[in-house]
C-alpha cells in the first residue's frame, strides 16, 4: 500500500513540475507545429493540385448570331462544364476595355477568315492557358479556323506569372515576422512607438523587396512608387494583424495569425491559382483576406494601368484599421488598470 502511494506522489509530483515547468507549452507546441504542417500542405496542395472551372466571364462580341459561332460558344462551354458567362459587347473595342478592366479573360470575335479567341496571360496564366486549350481543342466549325492570341502577356521574366505571387508572399510572412521580432526584442516599445517602428520595417522592406527584384535581377518591372506602397501596406497590414493577435492572445498570437495570412491568405489570393479555378468559398473569400488584396492590387498595378481598383486598397486599410484599433483599445485598457492597481496599492 505505501508502496503504491508513494508512487502515485511521484506521479503526481512529476506531472506537477510538467505543468509548471517549460515542457507543457513545449509538448502543445510539438503538436501544433505538427497540424500547421499539415494544414499548410493541405490548403496549397487541395487549391493547386486540380483547378477546375467554376465562373469564367468571357466576353463575345455582337452580332455572333451564326449558328457556327453559337455552336463554338457552346461547345467550348461543355467542354468547360458549362462554366463560362457569356457578356456580350457592341464591338472589339469595348470588349477589349472590359478585358484590359479584369471584367472579363477573354474575348470571342469573328471575322471573314475565321473566329478568334483573345486571352490575357497577365488577367490569370492558368485562365488563359485553360481558354485556349479548350478553344483549340474544339472541332472545326463552318465559321473558319479558330485562333488565339495573348492580347496582354506575362512579362518574359515571368513566364507563368508567379514572380507577383511570391514577392506578396515574402511582404506577409516577413511583415508577420517582423511582429514577432518586435515582440521579442523590442518589448518596451509604447503603443504608438510600436505602430511606428511597423511601418517603418514595412516601408524598408517594401523597398528592398523592389530593390532587389525589379532593380537588381531584373525579373519583374514593378511599377514605382504604387508597386512600393502596395509591398508597404502588405508588410504593415500583416505585422499589425500579428500584433493585434498577440495582444489578445499572448503567446499564442503566431496561431492564428499563420492561419489567416499563410493558410488560409495566400493560396486563396489568386496568384498561384486563379480565382475563377479556386473552389467557390476560397475564391470569394480570397480577396476580402490581406494576401488576396495585395495581389490584386499589385497584379493591376504591373500588367493594367489605369484600371486600378479602390477594393484592395480598402480591404487593407480595413485589417490595418481593425488591427492598430484593437491593439491601441487594449493596451488603453490595460494602462488604466494597471493605474488604477497602483492607485489602490499605495494611496496618497
Amino acid at each position: 500500500m505505501r508502496g503504491r502511494h508513494e508512487q502515485r506522489h511521484s506521479i503526481s509530483e512529476w506531472f506537477a513540475r510538467f505543468r509548471s515547468g517549460p515542457y507543457l507549452p513545449a509538448t502543445v507546441l510539438v503538436f501544433i507545429i505538427a497540424a500547421a504542417a499539415a494544414l499548410f500542405a493541405g490548403s496549397y496542395t487541395y487549391t493547386m493540385a486540380k483547378p477546375t472551372p467554376r465562373d469564367l466571364p468571357i466576353g463575345v462580341v455582337d452580332p455572333l448570331s451564326e449558328p457556327p459561332v453559337r455552336t463554338f460558344l457552346a461547345d467550348m462551354d461543355h467542354a468547360l462544364n458549362d462554366a463560362l458567362t457569356m457578356r456580350h459587347y457592341p464591338s472589339a473595342a469595348q470588349a477589349r476595355d472590359a478585358l484590359e478592366a479584369q471584367e472579363i479573360f477573354a474575348i470571342v470575335d469573328k471575322d471573314s477568315t475565321g473566329i478568334e479567341v483573345s486571352t490575357a496571360s497577365a488577367s490569370g496564366a492558368s485562365v488563359a492557358e485553360l481558354l485556349a486549350q479548350t478553344a483549340q481543342a474544339i472541332p472545326a466549325t463552318t465559321a473558319g479556323p479558330v485562333r488565339v492570341q495573348d492580347l496582354i502577356p506575362l512579362q518574359s521574366g515571368d513566364p507563368r506569372g508567379l514572380g507577383l505571387f511570391y514577392i506578396t508572399l515574402a511582404a506577409g510572412v516577413v511583415g508577420m515576422m517582423g511582429g514577432v521580432q518586435l515582440t521579442v526584442h523590442a518589448a518596451a516599445l509604447k503603443p504608438l512607438e510600436r505602430i511606428a517602428f511597423t511601418a517603418a520595417y514595412a516601408i524598408v522592406g517594401g523597398l528592398a523587396v523592389i530593390a532587389v527584384v525589379d532593380w537588381g535581377l531584373h525579373v519583374i518591372r514593378l511599377r514605382f512608387p504604387e508597386s512600393l506602397i502596395i509591398l508597404s501596406l502588405t508588410m504593415f497590414c500583416a505585422g499589425m494583424v500579428f500584433t493585434m493577435f498577440n495582444t489578445l492572445f499572448g503567446r499564442w498570437a503566431m496561431i492564428p495569425t499563420w492561419l489567416l495570412i499563410v493558410v488560409l491568405g495566400n493560396p486563396s489570393s489568386g496568384g498561384a491559382v486563379s480565382w475563377p479555378l479556386l473552389p467557390t468559398v476560397l475564391g470569394v473569400l480570397g480577396r476580402w483576406l490581406p494576401p488576396g488584396a495585395s495581389m490584386n492590387a499589385q497584379h493591376t498595378a504591373v500588367y493594367f494601368r489605369g484600371h486600378q481598383h479602390a477594393e484592395p486598397f480598402l480591404v487593407l486599410a480595413g485589417w490595418i484599421v481593425l488591427s492598430c484599433t484593437v491593439f491601441l483599445w487594449v493596451q488603453h485598457r490595460r494602462s488604466v488598470a494597471a493605474a488604477a492597481a497602483d492607485a489602490v496599492v499605495s494611496p496618497s
